[in-house]
């Protein structure tokens, strides 16, 4: 029976790696997927789907007004029967597309793996990862480790010099130079201005099979 997975996390926990040995995987045993990535996210290119250390795909980029249950159907009608749907930075679905992956596993029996953040820089729920919570049939907590030695459950943006940012928009995107993984109790210090963070370099990207 097909579901909706939910895979959260910091940031650096691999996510993205996950999703990618996913798809390889599906791929491997001749069965095809759909790759979903925000559009707003360039970081590795347009319409690439890339992890830190070093795997990336293709994928089919979306808007927050685009109608995901309709990109699948348009998938299926152009290329056949589709196994899978993977969906990278989950966090910034809407509330409609959160449900319209219900539809897709619900009405299209196709199952989706969704991968994304849960909270933002502030602590608080995005949209996406709020529903997701809401509605996906399984959760499941990718893990990674703060400076300090604890899991990091929470995210700090920060700017050059590892000071953490407290104001601007939820969504601004970045890599290891903007954003770091820490505890709860870390957070609380760094949010308050008791310390800072080191800040991390980019791993550059390889090539894997992906959408085309």
């Amino acid at each position: 029976m097909a579901k909706l997975y939910f895979y959260y996390s910091a940031m650096n926990a691999g996510k993205t790696t996950t999703l990618l040995q996913s798809a390889y995987n599906y791929h491997e045993r001749g069965m095809r997927t759909l790759l979903l990535t925000p559009q707003l996210d360039t970081r590795a290119g347009e319409g690439v789907v890339a992890s830190r250390i070093g795997l990336r795909a293709n994928a089919r980029r979306f808007t927050r007004e685009d109608d995901l249950l309709a990109i699948a159907r348009e998938d299926i009608a152009r290329r056949d029967k589709l196994d899978c749907v993977l969906v990278d930075e989950a966090q910034f679905l809407s509330k409609a597309q959160v449900w319209q992956l219900t539809d897709v596993v619900d009405v299209l029996g196709i199952p989706v793996l969704a991968y994304g953040l849960r909270s933002d820089f502030r602590g608080e729920l995005f949209e996406g990862s709020q529903y997701l919570l809401a509605w996906a049939d399984n959760l499941i907590e990718i893990k990674t480790i703060c400076h300090t030695g604890r899991k990091a459950t929470m995210v700090v943006r920060v700017d050059e010099h590892g000071r953490a940012v407290t104001d601007g928009p939820q969504v601004e995107i970045g890599g290891n130079d903007r954003y770091v993984s820490v505890s709860r109790a870390e957070f609380k210090k760094i949010m308050s201005g008791e310390g800072r963070v080191e800040l991390q370099q980019t791993v550059l990207p390889l090539d894997l099979p992906g959408e085309s």
